[in-house]
């Protein structure tokens, strides 16, 4: 009885992973992750959000409590302390140059966003980092070894998973957000496999994130080309070197 009840609690642990994958399927209907940016003009739900956030943090610290050694088959620790510090700065300055070639490529600027959303959006980039990376590149990558499968493989399947999880390969959605999801899992799983935890993954992915949200202004899923207010607004104006003849300036004229 007593060698059953590991293998029940890892059983327990499978399904509260699945229900952390499920949750990131349903990130879009939350507002949350990549697609915590306005909805027609309309700022997303904050409490639909923090649900978002609450529901994942409640099966993250589930699936450690349940699973009989979360830190060995999951990796979920910080792992060798100082290869996570190392790694995971390397992982966030590369992740930065990405989201800062994104913006450039996208709108040949940086595109700040208004200072008062950068707390929300630290934390939508901290929370979602946090629930991807127990989820993928702990529990589903810890599974896929598990399994005996080679460990290239796993990091590949996983960093796959995870880039449909995000749903950015739905149809209108920024192909190099795609990519750079795939990134995302890829570079996750191998600081992981290197640190022998979760931390480098967190540190790397949280800053990405919220890189892409300073230079882009969005969360993960800006507008096609031409539909963002400031370019709807340059459509509207005239051409450099037009002057613009209204009715008021024509009655002055004719009195």
């Amino acid at each position: 009885m007593e060698g059953l009840l590991p293998a029940f609690r890892t059983l327990i642990a499978v399904g509260l992973t699945l229900l952390l994958v499920m949750l990131r399927l349903e990130a879009v209907r939350f507002n949350a992750a990549e697609y915590d940016d306005p909805v027609d003009g309309h700022a997303p739900s904050f409490r639909r959000r923090v649900a978002w956030y609450a529901i994942g943090l409640v099966l993250v610290v589930g699936i450690f409590l349940v699973h009989p050694s979360p830190q060995q088959d999951f990796a979920l620790t910080a792992g060798d302390r100082a290869k996570a510090f190392t790694f995971g700065f390397l992982y966030a300055a590369a992740g930065t140059a990405i989201a800062l070639g994104i913006a450039l490529w996208r709108y040949r600027r940086l595109r700040f966003p208004d200072v008062w959303s950068y707390p929300g959006a630290l934390l939508n980039a901290v929370m979602t980092a946090l629930i991807d990376e127990v989820a993928f590149r702990g529990a589903v990558l810890g599974l896929l070894l598990l399994s005996g499968l080679e460990p290239t493989a796993a990091n590949a399947i996983q960093a796959i998973l995870y880039a449909l999880a995000t749903r950015l390969g739905a149809p209108g959605r920024n192909r190099w957000l795609l990519v750079m999801a795939i990134l995302i899992g890829l570079a996750g799983g191998w600081v992981t496999a290197v640190t022998g935890g979760i931390a480098a993954a967190f540190i790397g992915h949280a800053a990405t994130r919220f890189a892409v949200f300073l230079s882009t202004g969005h969360a993960g899923q800006f507008l096609p080309r031409g539909r963002e207010v400031e370019e709807i607004e340059e459509k509207r104006r005239p051409p450099k070197g037009w002057r613009v003849i209204g009715p008021r300036e024509s009655s002055t004229r004719d009195r």
